[in-house]
């Protein structure tokens, strides 16, 4: 699948042009390394995203599978269809949960990188991964992968920062008051939003933007109504979203220090990921196959 082609031409990983697969520079867009050391092939292979949403599906899968697992039987006692097969607040603070108590008081400032990857129970994952899976290749495909990874990465980080400060400014304050303990990929959800809304501005797509619009302003006011949804996380989500698509202007092509900068980021999610367990296992040396 990921065989190396040498010779020949390849398809620009950036405008889509033929180019030689030794070009330094795609004569059409300027990008450098068009033909991505021959591997430009096997990798459109993978999709718009490179692979992305078959990667986080898997890997938010498999984590609340291992939250579930770790909790035991009292998955099953959670009440309402929103706690079906909830897993334990330990369980999802040992695997790297965010919000006031993780950040502000135990000093794990590195879960808002890692919270985005779990979450609180089946309802939960179930709409998350498909919002993902509806939202990301279209992202990918106006900003490319690499800004489209980096977009959901660091619009979770401003989202779990944003719910976790206001968890801490605002503790005893009634209805303002942000969150404790907090996972889920929404945060990063709403920031895919936010750049689709900015290429409408920058781009003049007034379709896309109002499209994005309208979604996100339908799941502002569900979060309202429904009891439990961190409204602090999707707002800082979507700012976060907004101001990282400003910063990598949709309308310039994308480049390969883009792709480089999304690996770092999948990188550090998953050591931050570690770090939680690791964090954890030393604090509370409990067995998780008790």
């Amino acid at each position: 699948m990921f065989k190396r082609q040498t010779t020949g031409s390849v398809v620009c990983a950036s405008c889509g042009y033929l180019v030689g697969v030794r070009d330094e520079t795609c004569y059409h867009c300027g990008r450098r390394n068009p033909g991505l050391w021959g591997f430009a092939p096997a990798l459109r292979s993978l999709g718009n995203d490179l692979g992305f949403v078959p990667f986080m599906t898997a890997t938010c899968i498999f984590l609340y599978v291992m939250s579930l697992i770790a909790t035991g039987p009292g998955v099953l006692q959670g009440g309402g269809m929103m706690n079906f097969l909830a897993p334990a607040s330990y369980w999802e603070v040992f695997f790297g949960a965010s919000g006031a108590v993780p950040v502000y008081e135990m000093n794990r400032w590195w879960t808002p990188l890692s919270a985005s990857w779990l979450h609180g129970s089946a309802l939960h994952i179930l709409f998350n991964v498909y919002w993902i899976r509806q939202l990301a290749p279209g992202v990918a495909e106006l900003y490319g992968p690499g800004r489209m990874v980096i977009i959901y990465v660091l619009a979770g980080v401003l989202g779990f920062l944003t719910t976790s400060t206001a968890g801490v400014v605002f503790a005893n304050v009634p209805i303002l008051h942000g969150a404790s303990i907090t996972v889920g990929a929404s945060a990063s959800i709403f920031g895919l939003l936010g750049a689709l809304v900015y290429y409408g501005k920058r781009g003049g797509s007034s379709m896309i933007g109002s499209q994005a619009w309208s979604m996100a302003l339908f799941m502002f006011i569900f979060g309202f109504v429904m009891s439990g949804v961190d409204n602090y996380a999707h707002a800082g989500g979507f700012a976060g979203g907004y101001l990282t698509a400003m910063w990598l202007d949709p309308l310039k092509q994308e480049r390969v220090n883009h792709l480089l900068g999304a690996v770092i980021c999948l990188a550090l999610s998953l050591l931050a990921i570690l770090a939680s367990v690791i964090d954890m296992t030393i604090r509370f040396p409990v067995s998780m196959f008790r």
